[in-house]
Formats: structure tokens, C-alpha cells, sequence
């Protein structure tokens, strides 16, 4: 299972390579991208429990930062990015949705894995989800609402429907349910999994031809925007006097997206060329976490070992 898990990387980018070659297979499958990423949101709230909410009094310094550098660092890096790379407006509002989205579920695994405070990451994750249902959409009409006429209250529903009701509905179910819950808890990680990746075929499809002239450039941005979010991140917690633990899980909290959300939400409120950030952030953001979780882990069994 962790095995499959880990080769997501290698999923995203095969599937992307068969959209791109071969869009026709993927291009009708439009309407499953809000459908998918809720089965996210629900296989989230399915591992949540209200303990995590809780758990914010005991880390209130930690979390405070990693979900103010969440809701700063990463919008700003996006407008940053966009103008060095002189990104199009449809372009730069699709970096900007993925700046503006709460930390990625991801983030969690990758923590485990680069030895941080998974407890610590999960709690983040959490509340920066339940906080972007009103920070996203105040953080896209603030960035690019010039630009373009944002509908900010649709988009605030959407967010309750997409990502509120399914984490709220998934931990009433692991809360009143757990020990049936217990036995899935394995293979939820999968079906995340496939929708992310389902999701990211989709948009491939659909940007098949701009992608063409577009792809190097935006791929150099993503890389640029998730690099600066993981250092920064790292760094800020440093600052603060942060043990390297948790520098760690700020790091990630920080510089991992859902972009599978910002995906969902240029389809529904701009268009499928705004979504071409979210989709290469999908595939990169993990190949970069799960490099540098690699890194932490060795760092970490030889400091074990001295």
C-alpha cells in the first residue's frame, strides 16, 4: 500500500503523459472534478477527529504560524512569480488560486515520513481547511479581483459544499463510527490518490493544446512558487526559535497546496487554462515533498546513529 502511495508521482505523471497524447479519453470527464476532490475532502475528514481541532492550545505558537505563513507567504509568492515569469492574467489567477487554497492533506504523510510532528501537521492541515472556506475566496478578490470580477459569495459557498460539508460529515462518521472507520483508514489514502490523479488527467485534457506553449514556463513557476513556500517556511520557523521538528512540518504545512482544490475552483469559476497551475502543482508539489522528506528521514536516522 505505502509502496503504490509512493509511486503517486509516477501515477500523475503517466496518466497526464496518456491526456496529453490522447485527450479524447478524458476531456468528457469534466463533471467529476468537484464529485472527486469531495470524495478528498470526505477521506480527509474520515481521518480527522475533533481532538485535532483541539490539540491547538497545546502548540498555539506553532499553529499560528504555519497557518498565517500559509495564508501570507504563498499568495504573495504567487504574485511574485507571476510577474517574473510575465504569466498572462488567466495564468497568474491560477497561480494565485493555488496560493490561496489551505495547506495539502499530503503534507501529512510526507511529515510522517521526514520524521516531523505528524499530531502538529494534522491539526494545521485542519484548520487552515476550515479557515479557507472564507480566506481563499477574501484572498482572491484582494489579489486579482482587478483583474477580474470575482464572485466571492458563490465562491464561499462552494468551498462550504466542496470542502466544509464532507471533512465536517467525515468526522461525525469517525467519530460515532470509529471502530468500522479503523478498518478503511488504510486504503482511504488510495482513493485520494485516484481522484487526485483522475482530477489531474482531466485538466491535462482539457489544456492539451495550450499546454504545448505554456507547459516549460509554468512548470519553472510551480517550481519556483512550492520552493519558496518549503524554504520559507523552514526558515520562518527557524526565526521563530522553533525546534527543527517542527521547522519541518512548517516547511510542508506551508509549502504543499490542495491544489486539487484550486483545480476545482478555476473549472468552476474561471477557466480550464486557470487551472493549469493546480494541475503541474499536483504532481510537482509531491515529488519535491516526498525529496525532501527523503532527505529529513536519512538526516535524521544518522543524528540517531552519532
Amino acid at each position: 500500500m505505502n509502496r503504490v502511495l509512493q509511486l503517486f508521482p509516477i501515477w500523475a505523471l503517466a496518466f497526464s503523459a496518456i491526456a496529453y497524447l490522447k485527450p479524447e479519453l478524458f476531456t468528457g470527464l469534466k463533471t467529476l472534478i468537484v464529485p472527486l476532490l469531495t470524495v478528498i475532502m470526505l477521506t480527509m475528514g474520515l481521518t480527522l477527529t475533533p481532538s485535532d481541532f483541539l490539540r491547538i492550545k497545546d502548540s498555539k505558537k506553532a499553529v499560528l504560524a504555519g497557518v498565517v505563513l500559509q495564508f501570507t507567504v504563498m499568495p504573495a509568492v504567487a504574485i511574485f512569480v507571476s510577474n517574473v515569469f510575465q504569466l498572462d492574467d488567466t495564468l497568474l489567477i491560477g497561480m494565485v488560486l493555488v496560493g490561496a487554497v489551505a495547506g495539502g492533506t499530503a503534507s501529512n504523510v510526507l511529515c510522517y515520513l521526514a520524521k516531523g510532528d505528524v499530531a502538529l501537521s494534522i491539526t494545521m492541515t485542519a484548520i487552515s481547511t476550515l479557515l479557507g472556506v472564507a480566506l481563499t475566496p477574501l484572498l482572491i478578490e484582494l489579489l486579482v479581483g482587478q483583474i477580474v470580477d470575482i464572485p466571492t459569495s458563490s465562491m464561499v459557498l462552494s468551498l462550504f459544499k466542496i470542502v466544509l460539508l464532507p471533512v465536517a460529515f467525515g468526522i461525525v462518521l469517525n467519530h460515532f463510527f470509529k471502530v468500522t472507520m479503523s478498518k478503511i483508514t488504510d486504503v482511504l489514502p488510495i482513493f485520494s490518490m485516484v481522484s487526485i490523479v483522475f482530477i489531474i488527467a482531466i485538466i491535462v485534457a482539457l489544456n492539451a493544446n495550450k499546454l504545448h506553449s505554456v507547459g516549460i514556463i509554468m512548470l519553472a513557476a510551480v517550481i519556483v512558487h512550492n520552493g519558496s513556500g518549503l524554504l520559507l517556511g523552514y526558515l520562518a520557523g527557524k526565526a521563530l526559535g522553533f525546534e527543527p521538528k517542527v521547522c519541518k512540518t512548517i516547511a510542508l504545512e506551508v509549502g504543499m497546496q490542495n491544489s486539487g482544490l484550486a483545480v476545482a475552483l478555476a473549472m468552476k469559476f474561471f477557466t480550464p487554462a486557470a487551472a493549469i497551475a493546480g494541475t503541474i502543482f499536483s504532481i510537482w508539489h509531491n515529488v519535491s515533498g516526498s525529496i525532501l522528506a527523503s532527505y529529513w528521514q536519512r538526516q535524521s536516522n544518522s543524528e540517531k546513529q552519532q
